[in-house]
């Protein structure tokens, strides 16, 4: 039986039980006081619009199942065309410009486009570029459209107030392609189907208790697509979406007290900004009822700093997945800091928390090796190390154009479905919860035995000079040698003694005890986005230069 639906679905039904609601509200500026202004749509008029260029982009070529770039920057324009294209049964092709224009160009070209939308900046660099865009037909500019060809979304918005006849694409029909940041290997064209955003968000609103009065600050453009299919109000913040490490933390508390936001998406980074800010400036933030951070690792040091923000009931959620599979498993920060911060500080791994909702888990023995059968995956025992897999209708079931990147992260179920492989390990303890221990391409195989990031990490963190470390191997696979590279978090007068106590520090612990080189690296090669994903490849090129290998 053809199972039917739409993402666009969900708007249709946001407008029927909230037609006055904002939907969407951007800054547009201020006045002379310094006040912000503000642009917005209700959810009535955000579905008239997107059905009329939903006509216009059907008119022009780019209709279901075109794979269109989609380059718009967070604000009205952007929900208007995702919603349009999702009615049209037309394809986004989302690359996060945060991973870098060389990269960005590759991905792009990867998606094969039959379609560009995108503002006045990115048609400069199609333009500078143009051998990666050969694909193209169809050009829109999101302004003006000067000498950039094709037409501006503003003539493909047809006035007309004839509701749209959303393309009748099925549960497993790409909705969207969106690629990962390739921070651990070359970025990959996660395939969305529409039955996958349709999980996410039944997944989302069940176990985050989205309410029907909610609005949202959502600070990854990428999330902001939720907020109208779940009912919630978006407040897109006044700031560079690429530079979350760098966002000015009173326009996001400004944002916070102007709307009476209660849920809020922040990465690590931003969340460590604007919870300093707030933390010394003793701002408190009572509408907030929830805080979601992911993206990367959150320290229990950075949840405690901006839950001093918090009020009432309200907590940190730190769910975790991947492109391919979000939210999977969730744990708050009460849980964190009361209980699974001490043992994570003993190498114990981070807790990452439970299965969400009916989402299945497994920890299955480790291998690079592809698994064709779930049958011919072994589960481990409680408490072991493994290989983290899901198995959940919000799983993306292949790559774009990639069979090797299938075969390396896909498992066939007897039951039509499949598990993905989140190429993570950790392990589950009594309670049911899951402690993350790194990447499974990071661990460290020596003679004598494996290592893994971020419980040998952990005890090095310990030191009250130690900003971050980073484990990574030299030589040979199951003959590697551990070395330990330490970013200061302060400076160090007195090299030779600080690398003495790391020493003894390593040697304190059975985990560490056998690891001989540490070297001090004044920063680490990490993500652009985050700041947090540690390039270990890269330290390890530096480490074998060092040992002479």
């Amino acid at each position: 039986m053809t199972r039917y639906t739409n993402i666009a679905l969900s708007l249709a039904r946001t407008r029927e039980l909230y037609p006055y609601k904002r939907a969407v509200v951007c800054p547009a500026g201020r006045d002379r006081s310094g006040r912000v202004r503000y642009s917005q749509l209700n959810f009535t008029q955000l579905d008239i619009l997107s059905d009329q260029l939903a006509f216009g982009l059907t008119e022009t070529g780019i209709t279901r199942g075109t794979r269109t770039i989609l380059m718009v920057t967070p604000g009205i324009d952007f929900f208007i065309t995702i919603f349009a294209m999702f009615k049209a049964g037309a394809v986004p092709v989302v690359v996060d410009p945060g991973m870098g224009i060389d990269r960005m160009l590759q991905c792009l070209k990867q998606g094969r486009p039959g379609a560009f939308i995108g503002i006045e900046k990115a048609h400069v660099l199609r333009t500078l570029k143009p051998k990666y865009f050969q694909s193209v037909k169809h050009w829109v500019t999101v302004g003006k459209r000067w000498f950039w060809g094709g037409q501006t979304l503003d003539q493909l918005i047809l006035d007309t107030q004839e509701s749209f006849p959303k393309a009748p694409t099925t549960w497993d029909e790409t909705a969207a392609i969106v690629f990962t940041t390739g921070s651990t290997g070359p970025a990959k064209g996660v395939v969305y189907t529409h039955g996958n955003f349709d999980a996410q968000i039944r997944q989302i609103q069940a176990h985050f208790k989205i309410g029907p009065d909610e609005i949202d600050l959502p600070t990854f453009p990428l999330f902001a697509l939720f907020d109208p299919a779940l009912g919630m109000t978006a407040v897109i913040p006044d700031m560079d979406p690429t530079k979350p490490a760098q966002v000015d933390p009173t326009k996001i508390i400004e944002a916070i007290d102007n709307h009476g936001v209660t849920n809020m998406f922040a990465s690590p980074a931003l969340l460590n900004r604007v919870g300093k800010y707030g933390r010394e400036n003793g701002i408190k933030l009572p509408s907030l009822q929830r805080v979601v951070s992911a993206g990367a690792p959150v320290s229990p040091a950075n949840m405690e700093q901006f839950s001093s923000m918090l009020t009432g009931d309200a907590q940190i959620h730190t769910p975790y997945g991947a492109t391919e599979a979000v939210p999977i498993i969730s744990i708050e920060s009460n849980e964190i800091l009361s209980e699974t911060r001490s043992l994570s500080e003993q190498g114990f791994g981070m807790c990452i928390g439970r299965p969400i909702c009916d989402t299945r888990i497994e920890i299955i023995e480790i291998t690079d090796d592809p698994i064709s059968r779930i049958s011919d995956a072994r589960s481990v025992p409680e408490n072991q190390v493994g290989e983290i897999i899901v198995n959940a209708d919000l799983a993306t079931e292949n790559y774009f154009n990639n069979r090797e990147a299938d075969l390396l992260a896909k498992i066939e179920d007897p039951n039509g479905s499949f598990w993905h492989r989140m190429g993570d390990l950790g392990w589950m303890d009594s309670k049911g919860r899951i402690w993350f221990c790194g990447r499974k391409s990071h661990r460290v195989i020596t003679e004598k035995e494996t290592l893994f990031t971020i419980p040998v990490e952990a005890l090095f963190n310990n030191h009250e000079k130690v900003y971050r470390s980073a484990l990574t191997g030299v030589g040979p696979r199951h003959r590697q040698i551990p070395v330990i590279f330490i970013e200061p978090g302060t400076k160090i007068s007195n090299k030779k003694e600080f690398l003495k106590e790391l020493h003894d520090l390593a040697r304190s612990n059975p985990l560490t005890a056998d690891i001989e080189h540490i070297f001090i690296e004044k920063s680490f090669p990490v993500d652009i986005r985050h700041n947090s994903k540690i390039f270990r490849e890269k330290l390890a090129i530096i480490a074998k230069k060092k040992l002479k290998l």
